[in-house]
């Protein structure tokens, strides 16, 4: 079994951006739907952070929404060097929540919504499924 196959018959690291900086507001293109495939991303780590980052806010979508996927997270769980996160849509109660999926040439991002104040910086480690369109 190939890399690629392994990343359309399991959960899989789909895209990661090392050392991204923290204490911006600006979109972080993370992964381009390739043609012919689908995406459905399962969670997003961010890990090897350099500091706290308490006051940093992050969501997570396709480039123009930015919030489909996850809504505006603030990185409460950073609050030392080398700590991470796991981020990933939660059921609450019975029902589940409802994920979205991408298409050939749609971009998954990341938008930095409020800085840390701080120069910060973290890898972003991103998680799903391919599937063929």
């Amino acid at each position: 079994m190939t890399l690629a196959d392994l990343k359309e018959k399991s959960i899989a690291l789909i895209a990661q951006e090392l050392g991204d900086d923290f204490n911006v507001t600006t979109t972080l293109a993370l992964y381009t739907v390739p043609t012919g495939k689908e995406f459905t991303p399962f969670a997003v780590c961010i890990s090897k952070s350099s500091g706290s980052m308490t006051t940093a806010t992050v969501s997570f979508g396709q480039s123009g929404a930015l919030t489909d996927f996850l809504g505006t997270q603030t990185l409460t769980g950073i609050n030392a060097s080398g700590d991470a996160v796991w981020m990933q849509p939660v059921t609450t109660g019975a029902t589940p929540v409802g994920i979205v999926t991408y298409t050939a040439g749609e971009i998954f991002s990341m938008d930095h919504v409020a800085a840390q104040g701080a120069g910060m910086t973290a890898d972003v480690s991103v998680f799903g499924f391919l599937n063929d369109a």
